[in-house]
């Protein structure tokens, strides 16, 4: 009878290891197909990002805009001027630097968000935030004054600059 009681803990003390290790197991599992989720996400971002920065390349020419919810002239419109290289943008008005900036953006926001750090321009040195929204050939984009928050619409007002911008046709495209 002892034979058959230590046996039969035997039993219990391999079954209870057992189930231990399935549970480690199991948590290693989760741990795993977390990871690999973290990373699947990730690597979607980086897609819609590489995306987004692609199709913002190129030379754009101002549609329409507002700085502090006054409307910019017709002369002043046809001077303005957007090239994005990389991720760095430079808006010239007529043959003058308005701007320089390199651009981080987050197509996975709602709206999108796009932050302009300043390298050259009136606000150097700040970081500028923003919306934006691209359809085909069109560019949209609302930022705050550098330092403030970071807009939630599109909308013209104090402290909001709000532009739309067509690309140019390059010659071949005409």
């Amino acid at each position: 009878m002892i034979t058959r009681i230590s046996a039969q803990s035997d039993n219990n003390h391999q079954t209870s290891e057992q189930t231990k290790h399935m549970k480690l197991i199991q948590k290693l599992l989760l741990i795993a197909l977390a990871t690999l989720s973290i990373s699947l996400a990730r690597a979607a971002e980086d897609e819609a990002v590489k995306k987004d920065l692609a199709q913002l390349q190129g030379e754009w020419t101002m549609v329409s805009a507002s700085a502090d919810g006054q409307s910019m002239s017709e002369d002043m419109l046809k001077q303005m001027k957007r090239v994005c290289k990389g991720d760095e943008i430079t808006v010239t008005m007529g043959d003058q630097v308005f701007l320089k900036a390199k651009i981080t953006i987050d197509p996975s926001k709602k709206p999108k968000t796009i932050d302009y750090d300043m390298t050259e321009g009136f606000s150097k040195g700040k970081k500028q935030l923003g919306i934006y929204e691209l359809n085909g050939d069109t560019f949209k984009a609302c930022f705050n004054s550098p330092g403030a928050e970071r807009p939630t619409e599109f909308k013209a007002g104090d402290g909001l600059t709000l532009s739309e911008w067509k690309r140019k046709k390059s010659s071949e495209q005409k």
